[in-house]
């Protein structure tokens, strides 16, 4: 599992890639998620971009943001203008660079098992999310993912957990991957409205979860 920067660039330059998006998680998000007019989304831990060209090609206008410089590169050169492309760290970093005005979706496709304060984290993208917006979680399942790399997955605990604080949730599992569904408010009132920024966090970039 990377833990830094450098961790991350290495392998983005050395080639490793996320699962390729699936056909089961692009129909969820199209018939479940579809994009509103004007609709905007935010794709955490873009990666090289393959999720957030696609919620693009959906009719939604997508800020991408990833803390790795070797990933935004590459996707900016493969879909150039398909999302406006960030470099931020999510738990560290400032959020000026993010839509003022807040988002219909906001994605974490194998991001949230690396994050090291969850709840906190969600708490305050929940606050991003517009009227009627939702908060969409991917990531493997601790059961069908080999021990080596439990810590890339969430087990039947950690996603009960994930669900707890929102009102309304949807849960479709496949391909040894849950998709979560996640609807405002989050109901964590004592949590603070920024983000985290605690030193040093497991970075919430693209999980080595391999086809």
């Amino acid at each position: 599992m990377f833990t830094t920067q450098d961790e991350w660039n290495t392998g983005y330059a050395d080639g490793r890639r996320y699962r390729q998006l699936s056909g089961a998680e692009r129909s969820l998000l199209a018939e479940r998620l579809p994009a509103p007019a004007e609709g905007r989304a935010l794709d955490v831990g873009c990666g090289v971009g393959d999720l957030s060209a696609y919620l693009s090609s959906l009719g939604y206008r997508v800020d991408a943001v990833d803390w790795s410089d070797n990933a935004l590169a590459e996707a900016a050169d493969t879909h150039t203008t398909t999302a406006q492309w960030l470099h931020l760290d999510i738990e560290n970093d400032d959020w000026a660079s993010l839509h003022a005005n807040g988002y219909d979706l906001i994605t974490l496709r194998f991001v949230y098992p690396f994050l090291t304060h969850r709840d906190r984290t969600l708490h305050a993208l929940g606050r991003r999310l517009r009227p009627g917006g939702a908060l969409v979680v991917v990531t493997p399942l601790a059961a069908d993912t080999p021990a080596e790399r439990r810590d890339i997955a969430l087990d039947e605990d950690e996603l009960t957990h994930l669900q707890t604080a929102w009102p309304t949730t949807e849960r479709h599992d496949g391909e040894g991957l849950a998709f979560v569904i996640l609807r405002g408010p989050h109901t964590e009132s004592s949590l603070p409205a920024q983000h985290a920024t605690a030193p040093a966090p497991p970075r919430p970039a693209a999980c080595p979860a391999r086809r």
